[in-house]
């Protein structure tokens, strides 16, 4: 694992390890909560610097080893901070790869990528979650400015959803209408995934504009598809692109 570093974006100390090498520069955007400690994104690093390929790692503004308040973190501000840290270490075409959460700021990243997108790779990908995720009472108690708990089936403390948050992610919904892209795209899914409905990547595989989608379900897969089986997917399905 390469060493990490530091980049600072409009204040913040942004954590990340790159690895320069040839091809598509691969960026790993982790899901919420989430940091690129995890296996997968390990998973992909390794295998990028095995292969002499370029890779970009990032935590996210209050996540992992950057600084800053998770309070304080929206998909604008994240989205901005990735493609920050592209713009100044990456040349060239970029395949983002989307983990949950991460399957939502992937497209929000490659809009702002134009031309520069080569392919999309969304794990258990999460889009427009502030909308299906939450019922009436919780939406009604974000727009009035709470915070949400509700369990955490990963960790000892409830995952908390802040005003902020939620208000931006609204207005940052991607499937309620075409997504522009015409690049490649593949979508893992696990079936028994209890946090995002498959059906989800169901619908974003409807929405996107690209002929060329391909929608994997793993059967017996659950959200985190962090199996060794589901690794060896994922990183077969990278370096097919």
């Amino acid at each position: 694992m390469a060493d990490l570093q530091f980049h600072d974006i409009d204040g913040r100390r942004i954590a990340f390890r790159y690895s320069a090498g040839e091809g598509p520069a691969i960026v790993f955007l982790p899901g919420y909560m989430s940091d690129m400690a995890g296996g997968k994104a390990t998973a992909v690093f390794d295998w990028a610097v095995r292969n002499g390929r370029t890779c970009l790692l990032l935590d996210y503004s209050g996540c992992g080893e950057s600084a800053g308040d998770f309070a304080d973190g929206t998909l604008s501000r994240w989205r901005d901070e990735v493609l920050a840290l592209v713009e100044d270490l990456v040349d060239g075409p970029v395949i983002l790869v989307g983990s949950s959460m991460g399957g939502w700021l992937m497209l929000l990243v490659g809009r702002a990528l134009s031309d520069r997108l080569k392919a999309l790779v969304g794990i258990a990908a999460a889009p427009d979650f502030t909308d299906w995720g939450y019922d009436t009472a919780q939406k009604a108690a974000l727009a009035n400015d709470h915070v949400v708990f509700e369990d955490n089936p990963y960790g000892p403390d409830p995952t908390p959803t802040h005003p902020g948050f939620w208000a931006d992610g609204q207005a940052q919904r991607q499937l309620n209408a075409e997504i522009p892209f015409d690049c490649p795209v593949r979508l893992i899914h696990g079936m028994r995934d209890e946090d995002v409905p498959y059906a989800i990547s169901q619908r974003l595989s409807a929405m996107l504009r690209s002929p060329d989608v391909h929608l994997t379900l793993v059967k017996d897969g659950d959200h985190r598809l962090s199996r060794e089986a589901d690794i060896d997917l994922l990183l077969r399905t990278i370096e097919a692109l």
